[in-house]
Formats: C-alpha cells, structure tokens, sequence
C-alpha cells in the first residue's frame, strides 16, 4: 500500500485480489481489518508521532467484492497523552462503505523507537513532511 496525505486524513488505494477472498468473490474480513489498522496507524504521521495499535473496533457494513478498487482512509478523532483515538474506513470507488473503524493508537516508547532506528537508519526522516 502506498500511503498519502489529503488535508487532515491518511488515505491509500487498495485493489484486493482473489487469492484474499474469503468466500467466493468477496475479500477476507481479515485483510479489511489489516488495511484498516494499517491505515490508521499511519495518522501519527499526521503528528510526526510512530504508533502501535492499542485497540481496534470495526464495523462491517457490506461484503467487499475481490477486483475492484476501494480506498481506505483515516483520520484523528482526538488526541490524549500518550495516545491518539482514530477512525476510519474502507469505501469502494462510489463511495459505499465497506466497512467502518474506530482504535486507540498509542506513542511507540521513544527507547522502542530509538532500537528502531539503530536498526534502519533510513527510518529516521519516516514522518518528514
């Protein structure tokens, strides 16, 4: 997934495959969950913050059929110490929401961030604007 920001949300375009169905022609709940967490996880670029998932609601509204492109996007719902609230969505193309989320995001530890960047300096310009 190739991540970007519009205004104030992270958003990403998805095209599932039928290798990730889980029944005939309509992708796996799984992978949903995954985009979704993915995609919101990403908000702390939002903050220049790296975050790890504390807790993550979804709601799914409708099946997501395999081959056809869905976007997914999230955004910050409030902010605490130590720890963002999101929420979130997969829509196909025409606006039809697949499936909706709401987590709790928290500040990945800065000694846990540092053991990071010891290991992939590269990282160390990741949230950049």
């Amino acid at each position: 997934m190739v991540f970007r920001r519009e205004g104030e949300r992270v958003v990403a375009d998805y095209t599932p495959s039928e290798n990730q169905q889980g029944f005939p022609g309509v992708l796996h709940g799984g992978i949903i969950a995954t985009l979704l967490d993915e995609t919101m996880g990403r908000t702390g670029a939002l903050r220049q913050e790296w975050l790890m998932t504390g807790k993550l609601d979804i709601r799914y509204k409708q099946p997501a059929p395999i081959d056809q492109p869905m976007r997914v996007w999230a955004e910050i719902a409030r902010e605490r110490a130590g720890a963002i609230d999101a929420v979130g969505a997969v829509e196909l193309l025409d606006g039809t929401v697949v499936a909706e989320a709401r987590g709790l995001f928290l500040r990945l530890p800065d000694e846990v961030r540092a053991k990071t960047l010891a290991q992939y300096p590269e990282f160390v310009n990741y949230w950049q604007p």
